[in-house]
């Protein structure tokens, strides 16, 4: 491999322009790669993003389930991650044969499939979600329509208490969210008595207890910029701080730590794969590129193209 350019930064603008590129970054990327970005967003806005843009290449600075829905939505343009080794441990837990197997189970059930899933999870759903828009997929249901949830169960648990649902829940979850510490977090209570607690739906149902805010990542960042309060307990992974202090410079932010103090716990380790050099890289080379067979891309579209109406 040749060696890096001097000026990284300056070497990826450069060629941005002449791949005609553009750069999607989610919120709990390193914030040198949400600075460099064209888009940050959570899953819902890049998936937009990715739909709208008329660049012919796509470099998507996530997870591997992120970089296949642009893909999905854009067959005819290169799409690239930085590390194609950048996974989801949520999207890990549903196995589309194993999900295959239980929706053959239960074939009255309508499957509506968070999107932090495979392309092949997808191809089995009648509907994707994202947790901006899950509550409002649900909701879309007749109410005597059993469904079958996956592949979050605390996302579900909390969908069942907003909308009185009783789902069948895949019992799938996300090693950052599940990680925040009870106890951590009533100790910021007491030392921080007027901070509010915000809160994804990812937590485990006993810290979303605690929460005063419980929404998407995008969500909390716009309770953060419009809510009056000093200082806020912001439990989701801690990227998102990045865009919280440049929004909210005067507000006091404390993440919630994980049960283990001696990691990063709440670093979601798939995510923090993604680096400059290695942006730099799949630019120069084109690679790694998310390939999809046509027949998969095609089944996993509809679910994913009903949610875009709703």
């Amino acid at each position: 491999m040749a060696s890096l350019p001097h000026d990284l930064l300056g070497a990826i603008d450069e060629l941005r322009v002449a791949r005609k590129a553009v750069i999607l970054a989610h919120y709990y990327q390193e914030p040198d790669i949400q600075d460099i970005a064209d888009h940050i967003g959570d899953s819902l806005q890049l998936a937009r993003a990715a739909q709208a843009t008329d660049a012919e290449v796509i470099l998507f600075c996530g997870v591997h389930f992120m970089a296949e829905t642009a893909k999905i939505l854009n067959p005819g343009r290169i799409v690239l991650i930085p590390d194609l080794e950048a996974g989801c441990s949520l999207a890990d837990a549903c196995p589309a044969p194993a999900l295959a197997r239980m929706k053959a189970r239960h074939p009255d059930h309508a499957v509506v499939s968070y999107i932090n899933c495979s392309a092949e999870v997808k191809a089995l759903s009648d509907v994707i979600c994202t947790s901006s828009n899950a509550e409002r997929v649900i909701n879309s249901f007749p109410k005597d329509q059993k469904i079958l949830f996956a592949p979050d169960r605390n996302l579900g648990a909390w969908l069942e208490k907003r909308t009185g649902r009783d789902m069948l829940l895949w019992q799938g979850t996300c090693i950052v969210h599940e990680t925040f510490s009870e106890q951590k977090l009533v100790e910021l209570k007491v030392k921080h008595p007027g901070a509010q607690v915000v809160a994804h739906p990812e937590c485990e149902p006993s810290l979303l207890a605690y929460a005063d805010f419980v929404g998407s990542t995008s969500a909390l960042l716009a309770h953060v910029v419009k809510t009056d309060a000093p200082a806020f307990i912001v439990a989701t992974e801690p990227g998102i701080l990045h865009q919280m202090a440049k929004a909210a410079p005067g507000k006091l932010l404390l993440p919630l730590p994980g049960m283990d103090e001696t990691c990063a716990c709440n670093e979601c380790p798939h995510m923090r794969r993604n680096t400059l050099e290695k942006i730099y890289l799949a630019l120069r080379d084109l690679q790694p590129r998310i390939e999809m067979d046509e027949t998969l891309r095609l089944a996993a579209l509809k679910p994913l193209e009903r949610m875009m109406q709703l």
